[in-house]
């Protein structure tokens, strides 16, 4: 033992210490808990108990040798890299580069001033998820069995080996929807979240609903299969079709300004009645004519009407007491109108050329 002890301190004494390897090979040839000295240590049992003392002193100093060894190495060569000469082939002198800063998206710029808009009338904010079952799309606002809407054709439907997607222990869920596996789906609108709302929010109810949602579409300039909608209703008693055009005509003068000219078009949806399209002068042409307002003048950014008593009634409201309106529209639409864009595809095209434009707003 007193051979390899004597051999080991001579090692240490004389290791090369002067580059980052060499310091990590000691570390770990003699420090690591592997090391050459942990071997001596698990060797000490074997020595005689008289000896055993002495022999663990000398341990221990040539350990603490070792550290010393090791921790004055490592704090010259940090030394040495703080005083190093700056790089000889870099000119300090040259301007600095300057940081990428990123910008928030226009749709993102869109919803959010909309959302303060009808924020400053008492609307609050409410989201529900994407994937949504057929009761809370279809079923619950009055959709009959045979509509277009359902077809695969114009809907993206999920297939889930479980039955269903959505949790049945969601305190979202409705109590007295059908207990049979429901097929599922990527949402058409976010009319699902006023259902919702609807089923679990105490009355009156004055949200507006924004979201992603999707239908199989052919991408062109003025559709995609995946937009944006915001979504509005107002539920209380005593509630008419007059609050609901004045509430238009506020948000879309707050919106494009006071001159804009409005129109209300009778129109059908399963989950109003009565329902009207909500048309505005085209911001782009001026009501001149071009390809986003086919030519007309004029161009639709939504739907609106009196909640149907029926859905009233699937969500559990009574009819004979409450009435409401509902509204809804494309982000991206009213975006194509304030910023004048043309194409809808460049919302998602992420053509940098396109997005620096919006970097001061």
């Amino acid at each position: 033992m007193q051979e390899s002890i004597a051999a080991l301190t001579a090692e240490i004494t004389k290791a090369e210490l002067n580059n980052p390897a060499e310091l990590d090979a000691f570390r770990i040839s003699y420090l690591g808990r592997k090391g050459r000295l942990a071997d001596l240590f698990d060797q000490l049992k074997t020595v005689p108990n008289e000896e055993k003392r002495a022999v663990g002193q000398q341990l221990n100093a040539l350990k603490q040798q070792a550290q010393a060894r090791f921790d004055e190495a490592q704090q010259a060569a940090e030394a040495a890299a703080d005083n190093a000469p700056a790089n000889p082939d870099f000119d300090y002198t040259l301007p600095p580069v300057p940081n990428a800063l990123g910008t928030r998206h226009p749709l993102s710029l869109v919803r959010e001033e909309m959302l303060r808009v009808f924020a400053r009338i008492g609307f609050a904010v409410a989201e529900g998820p994407e994937i949504e079952d057929d009761w809370h799309n279809f079923t619950a606002l009055n959709f009959p069995e045979n509509h277009p809407a359902r077809d695969m054709q114009d809907t993206f439907f999920v297939e889930s080996r479980s039955g269903g997607l959505v949790d049945s222990s969601d305190e979202n869920a409705l109590t007295h929807q059908p207990a049979n596996p429901q097929p599922h789906l990527l949402r058409t609108h976010t009319s699902t979240v006023q259902v919702r709302v609807m089923e679990t929010e105490p009355l009156p109810i004055r949200r507006v609903m924004p979201g992603r949602v999707f239908r199989n579409e052919a991408i062109s300039a003025r559709a995609h299969m995946m937009f944006h909608q915001v979504e509005g209703i107002f539920i209380d008693e005593g509630v008419s079709f007059a609050d609901l055009k004045q509430t238009v005509y506020y948000f879309v003068q707050e919106l494009f300004g006071a001159d804009i000219n409005i129109r209300f078009r009778p129109s059908f949806f399963p989950f109003t009645e009565p329902s009207a399209e909500i048309d505005i002068t085209c911001l782009i042409c001026k009501g001149a004519g071009c390809n986003i307002c086919k030519y007309s003048g004029w161009v639709e950014i939504g739907g609106c009407g009196m909640v149907d008593p029926a859905v009233l009634e699937n969500a559990g409201i009574d009819p004979e007491k409450y009435s409401g309106y509902a509204w809804g529209m494309g982000i991206e639409r009213i975006a194509m109108l304030k910023y004048q864009i043309k194409d809808l595809r460049l919302f998602t095209e992420n053509d940098m050329r396109f997005l620096r434009q919006f970097e001061a707003l």
